[in-house]
């Protein structure tokens, strides 16, 4: 049962209505998550919306971005994004098994998109300044200087919305992982 005030979607007025209308024009409903956020302060979910335009801009792929979001969902715990980026992982191009193998913090499919991972967890779980090794590291398979500000960009969007979905408790509205 979810924590937070969730208006009806339908009774939505003003900012909260206009995000809403363009959320399911795009995605074909509003997911649970959306709602809460945009039910209780409009102004947030434009923001998180206008994220997702600038990482849709990104120079990380679709799966690059995916992975980070498996990754960061399962070591936080959020069963809510864990389903919802299984699906779209999948939706991207990555097979069941190799979301498994994301959420499990690793990618045997290919060197880059492993390092990203690690480096991204690194982001999550390490305190303080990494260490030059783990900036090298991605260097080292082809990551630029952009997308080394890019990715903790990626990190902190999804990091939000686990943040949201665990003080929530947000019912899933997505497949469930496999």
């Amino acid at each position: 049962m979810t924590r937070l005030n969730t208006p009806a979607i339908d009774q939505a007025t003003g900012q909260a209505a206009e995000l809403f209308a363009i959320i399911k024009r795009n995605v074909g409903k509003v997911p649970n998550l959306y709602a809460t956020i945009g039910g209780n302060t409009p102004d947030v979910l434009a923001h998180v919306l206008s994220t997702g335009a600038t990482l849709g801009r990104s120079t990380l792929s679709r799966l690059e971005q995916e992975a980070i979001n498996l990754a960061v969902s399962e070591v936080t715990g959020c069963d809510y994004c864990v389903a919802a980026h299984t699906m779209t992982g999948k939706l991207a191009g990555y097979s069941t098994e190799q979301t498994r193998e994301l959420r499990a913090g690793g990618f045997a499919g290919g060197a880059r998109i492993d390092a990203l991972v690690k480096f991204a967890l690194g982001l999550v779980q390490q305190r303080g300044t990494l260490e030059s090794g783990a900036v090298d590291a991605l260097k080292e398979v082809g990551f630029t200087d952009r997308q080394l500000i890019e990715i903790p960009l990626v990190v902190s969007a999804i990091l939000f919305t686990n943040m949201v979905n665990r003080i929530n408790d947000t019912t899933v509205d997505f497949p469930k992982a496999a």
